[in-house]
């Protein structure tokens, strides 16, 4: 159902077939804003009301008390969120028609030659793809893990 929409949405704003009608569906997801309103909603409210009584306004409430708190959580979901978008096939495949703007996984799909399927390149795409992403996680493993144990309710 939100496929449809996305879609009708980046056709009328005419984004199909551009960078940013590829990457703006992708940056913003139900778990996202389920992590961060879980994490908000653990936190002390003696934070917001010891910083109003220091005269802090809204923005910089925000800006220097929950910004600063939540740098692990951001990280964490702009690491899985660009292995989603890595991974995802669907989207791109739908919105990216000119060859260009094709993303790795949609470009591997396309791998065809005269004879049919070409398994090897195939195989040997869908690795070279995957190094980014393994690598990344490689790097941010420990973030990962506590995004996915924040997004499933387990503190700690």
């Amino acid at each position: 159902a939100l496929i449809v929409n996305h879609f009708i949405i980046m056709a009328d704003v005419r984004l199909l077939n551009t960078h940013l009608g590829v990457i703006l569906p992708m940056l913003l997801s139900p778990v996202t804003v389920i992590v961060y309103k879980q994490f908000f909603d653990g936190l002390p409210k003696e934070f917001r009301e010891a910083a109003v009584m220091d005269g802090a306004t809204e923005f910089q409430l925000f800006y220097r008390v929950f910004l600063p708190m939540n740098w692990g959580v951001t990280t964490a979901l702009a690491i899985i969120t660009f292995i989603g978008a890595w991974n995802a096939f669907l989207w791109p495949f739908l919105v990216a028609q000119d060859e260009k703007m094709m993303t790795v996984t949609v470009g591997v799909a396309a791998v065809q030659d005269a004879y049919g399927v070409a398994y090897g390149r195939i195989l040997a795409g869908a690795v070279l793809a995957s190094l980014p992403v393994a690598l990344a996680y490689l790097f941010f493993q420990r973030r990962v893990t506590q995004a996915i144990a924040l997004s499933a309710g387990i503190k700690g």
